[in-house]
């Protein structure tokens, strides 16, 4: 007996594969072998990038605070050790956001870490 083979199954699979690589440049678009190794390696980029995406925004927010906290004549490791310990319960990303959108409120909370 002949050995049956799902040409219908694995020909979508391909088709799905390819479809996701449409854009992509040369031979990655639309040689199979090279678009789903591009295509899978394009996988593994996403998932580290997804980690890096909230390595530059701690780091985004670090330098926001830090310019505004220069502005009240203080360092951001100073800054963030005063406001520890005053109790402030603020997280950095609330933090730069007050020190670029408003400022007032940032003073206010440079003056309550001061004066704690």
């Amino acid at each position: 007996m002949p050995r049956s083979v799902n040409h219908v199954a694995s020909r979508a699979k391909r088709k799905k594969i390819l479809k996701l690589t449409r854009g992509y440049f040369g031979a990655r678009k639309n040689v199979w072998t090279v678009a789903k190794n591009t295509w899978e390696k394009g996988l593994t980029y996403a998932y580290a990038d997804r980690k890096k995406k909230k390595r530059n925004f701690r780091a985004l927010w670090i330098q926001r605070i830090n310019a505004a906290a220069r502005l009240e004549d203080l360092s951001y490791s100073k800054l963030m050790g005063l406001i520890h310990k005053a109790g402030i319960q603020i997280n950095r990303k609330v933090l730069a956001d007050l020190a670029m959108n408003n400022p007032e409120a940032f003073k206010a909370i440079v003056e309550k870490a001061k004066n704690a």
